[in-house]
Parts: C-alpha cells; structure tokens; sequence
C-alpha cells in the first residue's frame, strides 16, 4: 500500500526508529528525536546499498 500524505503527518516517533515503507525500496525513516527521513534501499553488484534523500516536508511525497 502506497504512503499518503496523511499517514506520514500522523506517524509519531517512538522508542525504536520506524520505517514506513512506499515502493521500491522508497521508505520514510521516522527517528525517536523525531525527525522524518527519506531513504533508498537498492541492490548495486549484489550489496544492498541505502541512499538518504532528504527530510520530510523539505522532499515532498510527490
């Protein structure tokens, strides 16, 4: 099921990080401090690599 803006305003932080997973490897990394963080999980020459693409609200959903 694909992320919406509403569920990203409402995910809280807690005492683990949580990742709310889109498509594709796309998910949002919600930290215990609080902060929203994009992420990009993919397979380059068969090792799993992880890319940081910004902060939510700063990188939109779109």
């Amino acid at each position: 099921m694909p992320l919406t803006d509403a569920a990203i305003k409402k995910a809280k932080p807690g005492d683990k990080p949580l990742k709310l997973s889109d498509a594709q490897g796309l998910y949002l990394l919600v930290n215990p401090v609080g902060s929203k963080l994009w992420r990009w999980k993919y397979r380059f020459l068969g090792t799993e690599e992880v890319m940081s693409l910004g902060a939510y609200p700063d990188v939109s959903l779109a």
